[in-house]
């Protein structure tokens, strides 16, 4: 004699809902990370405060960095005074629209800015930025 089974086999099935989380986790993470990652050419220095300081466009452009020892960098890059002039010059005669940014750790030495200036014009570039940090 055969005895019926009343117990029916589960199917297997896959939930949705855990892997809605993960997408929407995922799309999430994207964005901040997307978000955070704002094209920082200069190195890192402690900016002076202005209240009058506004964004820039950052398109055709190099920053020009002075640390608060004196170190001057062309996007990241350390380099003395005449290899920067040398540099900025292939650059503004590769694209004559080029913007230069000049930022600086406000204990940098005010003279060495004026000198980076001084060269920047010499240059005939017309197009140049102060980066400073708003106040709050």
């Amino acid at each position: 004699m055969r005895i019926p089974v009343t117990v029916q086999r589960k199917r297997a099935r896959i939930e949705i809902i855990p892997l809605i989380d993960i997408i929407f986790f995922l799309l999430a993470t994207f964005v901040m990370v997307s978000l955070s990652m704002v094209k920082n050419q200069g190195i890192v220095v402690k900016l002076p405060t202005a209240v009058t300081g506004g964004p820039e466009d950052r398109k055709l452009s190099v920053t020009v960095s002075i640390s608060e020892a004196g170190q001057l960098y062309l996007d990241k890059e350390a380099m003395s005074m005449e290899i920067l002039k040398s540099r900025l010059n292939t650059l503004k005669n590769e694209n004559s629209k080029l913007t230069v940014f000049v930022n600086g750790d406000e204990r940098a030495d005010f003279g060495k800015a004026i000198e980076v200036f001084d060269q920047i014009r010499q240059l005939g570039i017309t197009k140049v930025s102060v980066q400073t940090k708003g106040k709050k």
